[in-house]
């Protein structure tokens, strides 16, 4: 009941600052509306909307949608700024208490102007908080060596400061201490459980719809939630609302075909319309590499299929609907070692994982308020499956949906937001631990959260304080969460930052973290069995908590060159882990042995820290990005102190590109990664492992299984991890609707023996990626 009160109180608290903002609205006017390219119908993000020879102005959002209030009655000249594009210049008569809805189309640039250098991230900089978040878009991913022309986010993330990869294959991400499990992936609001193939050069996502992503690193505000690490917010663009069109690649790795176009085509630039997009990508790399890459000593037997669509329909007033569907799958068999009468021979190792899933979202812009209303719905599932020899198998799967409304409304430069969201998923986990005690639990778990935040600029300071409210059904645990970020603009050039908050979450990862590579990667919610006690402390609710605090500055030092800095430390008081140690069942015939020993899971605590560095240049043609890492990360789990399996002390991202050539045909792309090895647990011997089934196990005479007899937790370290990539593309044009693109590429150009997996049966070492050079094709039309 006292949750409920709390939950109620945050509603009412976000329902009073809405009714005491409304007066504000009064006595002046308001411009709202949305930019589009004109050639596709797609919205422009991030461009500059303002008004000429004044202060008023304001970016455009992911949407296209842009609103400025607060505007005093008058003349005014309104206009849209964007490189590679006409500006936009629209006389308008300002009325007080008067709401302007405006749809702007911009054409593209026919004649090659001068340097512009007009930047709407610049203005971003200066206000907005940007505290640990980076955005991404399509053009700053294809400028990071690709595999066969194939640009992928994977690549594009792994150069990001505070994110580590573990590795070319079976590659997971991990950042600023969190693993996989505490990092949230949405897609166009989906909740995607794994974004990752077994070979971690590729994603789930297919760039050439991408629209925009969103990385928060940490400090992130209240409309997220339910992880305590990272999100990762990823949009696609609508389908061309003018014309049919689509792409095309081809390459050793694997292949991609997209479309799209009208369905229901815009007549005008007032009119309804609707429109398609589908994309489908896969690999055929376990077939190809027989062919191209037949002087490896190994096998790559990868294979992927991704299928991604989308319907959009718009109103003639800005406000639209998506809807949209996924379909995923990943097969990988691998080499393993097993022993048949006494002889080791060679099995293969299966892993296999499926997802899909489907849902929609939509904008509203009411005809007489100034809010911007958003919403989403989807459902998603995930499973995944492993089966190695001598081990026992693996599998886990997650469903649910989730769904939510936000609004935001807009006072000058200032912005208020809140919402509701509604989530469930249930949980399939059957497992194994390293001393063969089978774990086997289906769980269902239900969130309600609410949120509300206030984006204030005041003078030199940007100040956006926030609080989600999280209800856990399932646990009967209110959970209320203040998140605060702040920014001080020092100079134009020059701006301090912080940000910090409380986060939590109840979904758990199902990994054994014994392994020296993890492949499988399960989930798990709300664990049952856990200790009672920890530390001597009562253990009072089973989610996992954080606290956030990040510090930093942004520095343009000149219109060129760059600098980002951040310091940051992660206190997690609670956190759930299998049990590695877990030797009895937790039954009566046990009850005077410790927890640690019988149950499930255990609860640790923990904290990381580190810093990010990023320095950004661009010139002309020639840009350059290189971030550097530094992090701490320590677990304690009652017993004992150690590092996790992904605590990589240093990382170095180098990174540049280089266009050249009429209309920029040719174009070079480099870039190196270097970054201290990854902590694993040594084995120490083998035994023969008997099972007393029953009292009359006649152990003379019965074979037993292999046991391994384990070293110190992470007591050792892989080395050090180096790839140099290389990539040219050569672009010829056929008028203006036409290309054909021309990719050669090598990975791990310097052919660095980098350790993927270590076999414990037969201590036999498997490499990552040897140099492998590859070629593409893409068409675009």
């Amino acid at each position: 009941m006292k949750s409920f009160r709390s939950l109620l109180s945050l509603t009412t608290l976000g329902l009073f600052l809405l009714i005491f903002a409304s007066p504000l609205m009064a006595q002046f006017g308001t411009v709202r509306g949305f930019v589009y390219e004109e050639e596709t119908g797609e919205p422009v993000i991030f461009t500059n909307v303002y008004f000429s020879k004044t202060s008023m102005g304001v970016p455009t959002d992911e949407n296209g949608y842009f609103a400025i209030t607060r505007i005093p009655p008058g003349e005014y000249i309104l206009m849209v700024t964007y490189i590679g594009f006409d500006s936009l210049q629209i006389p308008l008569t300002i009325k007080a208490d008067e709401l302007i809805t405006q749809k702007l189309y911009l054409k593209s640039r026919t004649v090659t102007l001068g340097e512009v250098n007009i930047s709407a991230s610049r203005q971003d900089k200066q206000s907005e908080t940007q505290t640990s978040i980076i955005k991404v878009t399509p053009k700053e991913i294809q400028k990071i060596p690709s595999m066969g022309g194939q640009p992928d986010l994977a690549q594009y993330l792994a150069v990001l400061p505070g994110v580590i990869f573990s590795g070319d294959q079976g590659g997971q991400l991990y950042i600023r201490g969190g693993p996989p499990v505490q990092n949230k992936v949405l897609y166009d609001g989906m909740i995607i459980y794994n974004p990752f193939h077994s070979i971690g050069l590729f994603s789930v996502f297919d760039v050439d719809i991408l629209k925009n992503v969103d990385v928060y690193t940490g400090g992130f505000n209240a409309e997220h939630g339910g992880r305590i690490s990272s999100i990762m917010d990823i949009s696609t663009r609508d389908g061309n609302k003018n014309r049919f069109g689509g792409k095309i690649d081809v390459s050793t790795f694997g292949a991609k075909a997209l479309i799209e176009g009208p369905i229901v085509r815009q007549k005008d630039e007032n009119s309804a319309s609707a429109s398609f997009i589908l994309s489908v990508k896969n690999s055929y790399l376990n077939e190809s590499s027989k062919i191209f890459y037949s002087y490896l000593d190994q096998d790559l037997p990868y294979s992927y299929l991704d299928i991604y669509g989308k319907i959009s329909i718009n109103a003639s007033n800005g406000s639209k609907v998506n809807l949209f569907g996924f379909d995923f799958t990943d097969r990988a068999t691998l080499q393993g070692y097993n022993f048949d009468n006494s002889v080791l021979t060679e099995v293969p190792v299966n892993y296999n994982w499926d997802s899909y899933g489907g849902g929609g979202n939509f904008i509203v812009t009411p005809g007489k308020s100034a809010v911007l209303m958003e919403g989403n719905f989807a459902y998603s599932f995930y499973q995944v499956n492993m089966d190695e020899p001598n081990k026992s198998p693996r599998s886990s799967s997650i469903s649910g949906f989730n769904g939510g409304l936000h609004f935001t409304y807009f006072f000058g430069k200032n912005a208020l937001k809140y919402g509701l969201e509604l989530s469930g998923y249930k949980t399939v986990f059957d497992f194994y631990n390293s001393l063969n005690r089978k774990i086997d639990i289906t769980q269902n778990s239900t969130e309600i959260d609410i949120y509300v935040k206030y984006k204030w600029n005041i003078g030199k300071f940007i100040i956006e304080p926030g609080i989600r409210g999280q209800y856990y059904a399932s646990l009967s645990t209110f959970s209320p969460e203040p998140r605060l970020a702040v920014k001080y603009n020092v100079t134009e050039n020059f701006r301090l930052k912080a940000a910090g908050g409380y986060y939590t979450q109840n979904l758990i990862s199902t990994t054994n973290d014994l392994d020296v590579v993890n492949l499988f990667y399960g989930f798990l919610t709300g664990p049952e069995n856990l200790p009672k006690t920890f530390n001597g402390k009562e253990i009072k609710n089973k989610l996992q908590q954080a606290w956030h605090a990040i510090l930093g500055f942004e520095w343009d030092i000149t219109n060129t060159l760059s600098i980002n800095i951040e310091g940051y430390y992660k206190y997690y008081p609670q956190l759930t882990n299998l049990n590695r140690n877990k030797l009895y069942e937790d039954n009566e015939a046990n009850a005077n042995q410790p927890d640690y020993l019988k149950k499930d899971f255990i609860v640790e605590t923990g904290d990381a820290e580190g810093v990010d560095i990023s320095v950004k240049y661009d010139l002309h043609n020639f840009h350059f990005w290189g971030t550097y890492s530094l992090g701490y990360i320590h677990r304690f789990d009652g017993v004992s102190t150690y590092v996790p399996p992904y605590d990589r002390r240093h990382n170095l991202n180098l990174m540049g590109t280089y266009a050249f050539g009429k209309k920029k045909g040719w174009e070079v792309n480099v870039r190196y990664n270097y970054g201290s090895g990854f902590p694993f647990t040594p084995t120490q011997g083998y035994y023969e492992e008997l099972f007393f089934n029953n009292i009359g196990t006649p152990i003379t005479i019965t074979n037993g299984s292999l046991g391994i007899l384990y070293g110190d937790y992470n007591s050792h370290r892989l080395t050090y991890y180096s790839r140099l990539d290389l990539d040219v593309k050569k672009s010829f044009y056929f008028g203006k609707k036409m290309k054909l693109e021309i990719d050669a590429s090598v990975t791990n150009l310097l052919n660095e023996k980098n350790v993927f997996y270590v076999d414990r049966i037969t201590n036999t070492v498997v490499y990552q990626l040897p140099i492998l050079p590859s070629l593409g094709l893409s068409f675009t039309f």
